[in-house]
């Protein structure tokens, strides 16, 4: 997004009925940043808020992904190291390529935050400093 220098690659990977993510960022502030589905594969906006809000097709609360109720974009914390790369891979339950809780076309947001998993709805994890469109390769 505008003013920040985040890229990376994420790629995502049907597994039976799970989704495993994989994350490889840099460019990012050491420590934890939220990092979500988003509703729209819209990256458009300078401040990355066209991608919407966090995919949640099921209506739940925003939270951890691996404990309780969750919006079906809610992943892991992205945790960067002191030169600010992240790298990740985590099982996505509930999570497919197409149908109701399908996510190619959305979009994907690393934040400026750290994820609390509780605030409503956005885990308060705070400016977009990446955006990007999962797409079929």
């Amino acid at each position: 997004t505008k003013g920040n220098t985040a890229r990376g690659t994420v790629t995502f990977t049907q597994k039976g009925d799970k989704v495993v993510v994989r994350a490889d960022v840099t460019g990012l502030t050491p420590g934890g940043h939220g990092f979500h589905v988003h509703e729209k594969g819209d990256c458009s906006a300078p401040d990355g808020m066209s991608a919407g809000g966090h995919f949640n097709p099921g209506g739940h609360p925003h939270g951890h992904p691996h404990k309780g109720p969750h919006h079906a974009g809610d992943m892991p914390m992205l945790e960067t190291d002191a030169y600010g790369n992240a790298k990740l891979v985590a099982v996505l339950p509930g999570l497919t390529f197409e149908g109701a809780s399908g996510i190619l076309g959305k979009g994907v947001i690393v934040h400026a935050a750290p994820d609390d998993f509780k605030t409503q709805p956005t885990g308060n994890a705070g400016a977009r400093m990446a955006c990007g469109v999962i797409v079929k390769r």
